[in-house]
């Protein structure tokens, strides 16, 4: 775990910000309050946005599965 005071925090907020992926960073206040940084979650991407899934499908053909789909429900 990484603390920092609030003023480097301020100064390297970025890289600090980058940190907290790997692993805990604090951020003390001068009167001693402690504040932990936690990445969020990533961003949903669109359901359409399949990593390595290279089938040539239009999206127009992907619509239409779905529409199917909910018919048969």
């Amino acid at each position: 775990m990484k603390e920092y005071t609030y003023s480097q925090a301020r100064a390297k907020l970025s890289d600090i910000l980058e940190e907290s992926k790997r692993e805990e960073v604090v951020i003390r206040r001068r009167k001693g309050d402690k504040f932990m940084i936690v990445p969020k979650s990533p961003v949903h991407r669109s359901p359409f946005a399949v990593v390595g899934l290279n089938k040539n499908i239009s999206r127009k053909e992907i619509l239409a599965a779905i529409r199917e789909s909910r018919e048969r429900v």
